[in-house]
């Protein structure tokens, strides 16, 4: 298995905030499995403010590449990445065309 962790923003604006996170309290059933479909084993967004914090872990062979590539082959997919991209704010650091920051581990407790 392994995990990945990701930063992204949202909107500072609390009405938008909350519209986010009651879309997320309700995801719509394809979204959860072209996750799954995805590799993805298990999925988590904490938030702080207007900062999410995504964990995410996967199979052994997972490759975000792939996974991108049967994301956007989704109409469903594709229509909920929209919709959401309202509320969302990239980071600063953040690539062209990227959304989600992959974080750097800088602790870990067991090494």
């Amino acid at each position: 298995m392994k995990r990945y962790c990701l930063a992204l923003d949202l909107v500072d604006d609390a009405e938008k905030i909350q519209q986010y996170q009651q879309y997320h309290q309700q995801v719509w059933p394809e979204i959860t499995t072209n996750i799954r479909n995805r590799g993805v084993l298990d999925m988590q967004i904490w938030q702080v403010e207007n900062r999410l914090f995504m964990i995410m872990d996967t199979t052994d062979d997972y490759d975000p590449n792939y996974a991108k590539s049967i994301a956007d082959s989704e109409p469903k997919n594709l229509e909920w990445e929209r919709l959401m991209s309202q509320y969302q704010q990239v980071l600063s650091s953040a690539k062209r065309g990227e959304k989600w920051i992959e974080m750097e581990k800088i602790f870990d407790l067991k090494q």
